[in-house]
């Protein structure tokens, strides 16, 4: 067991700080985020000619060392190192707070196990900030981050979350967006979605309705800037709700000419229901 006190202890070593960094707009720079990193010996950036940009606009001259997944391995003992000599990281990524999109989880994990102090700088978060004015349900919620770009391991996904009730966090690229929305609507259903754009600049927008409507909606206005999308859970009640309407609307598919298999497909597909779960319901009316 470890036990840290942040600010109350006697340890000879450096601290690490976890410093959030504005997503968009420079006025959501804390003062005391300005001060830490005016404070700190060193700044561990993910990118330094974008952090540079952030450190020239509050006049911030503390020296930088570059860190991010393709030189974390390598640069984690030296940082490492320099903490234990009792000098002081701030760790910023390019965007809102660190380790969560970048290399800084591995670095945190390897402070701890020296004893080293770990000290959020709490700030900007694109994840959270989006799902807060989304108007989906924001508790319970699920953070995933990006999504594989394959569509078979993006779809296996999908297959693997669709029965969660919590609200789903995604970041996406704008580029990416409409096939994931199109791979999202065969595995989830017609959801509720919600695309955020831009988030905390001047072309912010939110794009709220159905995954069809949103494709359609980005069929004719391609997408542009950082992009998140909020998706909403699965909703079990739904079914029971009108259980036995979509049981009868199966049956008439099934009367039509329609097989089985596929007539629960359409009606899944119909009203955004969960399709394992629906044909489960169905074959066990049938017994």
């Amino acid at each position: 067991m470890q036990i840290q006190k942040s600010f109350k202890d006697q340890s000879p070593y450096g601290k690490l700080y976890l410093v959030a960094t504005p997503i968009g707009n420079m006025d959501d720079m804390s003062i005391r985020m300005v001060n830490t990193l005016k404070e700190v010996d060193y700044i561990a950036a993910e990118d330094t000619r974008n952090t540079g940009l952030l450190l020239k606009h509050f006049s911030i001259a503390t020296k930088q060392i570059s860190f991010h997944e393709h030189n974390a391995k390598e640069k984690i003992p030296d940082l490492i190192r320099l903490l234990k000599s009792g000098q002081d990281i701030a760790q910023v990524s390019d965007a809102g707070l660190p380790s969560i999109s970048d290399p800084g989880h591995d670095f945190v994990k390897a402070a701890i196990a020296e004893g080293i102090a770990v000290v959020t700088i709490p700030g900007p978060s694109a994840g959270i900030s989006a799902l807060i004015a989304s108007g989906l349900a924001p508790q319970p919620h699920l953070f995933y981050g990006f999504l594989p770009r394959k569509v078979g391991q993006q779809k296996e996904f999908f297959e693997s979350k669709k029965s969660y009730p919590e609200t789903q966090i995604f970041y996406e690229s704008p580029h990416r967006v409409k096939a994931t929305l199109e791979n999202m609507l065969s595995i989830y259903g017609d959801r509720s979605v919600v695309l955020v754009r831009e988030l905390t600049k001047i072309y912010e927008e939110y794009q709220r309705g159905l995954i069809s409507e949103v494709i359609g909606f980005i069929t004719e206005n391609p997408l542009k800037g950082e992009c998140l999308l909020i998706v909403e859970g699965f909703k079990e009640e739904e079914i029971e709700q009108s259980e036995a309407d979509l049981l009868v609307e199966i049956e008439q598919l099934v009367a039509a000419g329609t097989k089985k298999n596929q007539a629960i497909k359409q009606v899944a597909k119909k009203y955004g229901l969960n399709k394992s779960l629906l044909y489960a319901r169905y074959h066990e009316q049938a017994k």
